[in-house]
């Protein structure tokens, strides 16, 4: 019963970052198609907090015991990579 129930805390942590990462993904696509341009001041700051909430989100996840470090680490390298080439695309079009 215990271990159940943890497996379903697990997956459901994993399930909420997964949606968070998306979320952030989602905002600074926003940001850079109708809002600013990513050399502006306010897209680095956007982009930084976010990043920086969503590492001490994994980080907490991880001291539970919910997601593993690797789960986590991958996480965040995935959104980077993301970021990466929407940051890229718009260099691109400009």
């Amino acid at each position: 019963m215990i271990s159940e129930v943890t497996e379903t805390h697990r997956e459901k942590a994993y399930a909420l970052l997964k949606a968070d990462a998306a979320r952030i993904r989602k905002l600074i696509e926003v940001q850079i198609d109708n809002l600013t341009m990513p050399q502006c001041p306010l897209y680095e700051e956007v982009l930084d907090t976010q990043m920086f909430g969503l590492s001490r989100e994994i980080d907490f996840a991880v001291r539970l015991n919910l997601i593993d470090e690797d789960e986590g680490k991958a996480l965040l390298e995935n959104l980077e990579r993301q970021l990466s080439k929407l940051h890229e695309a718009s260099q691109n079009s400009v």
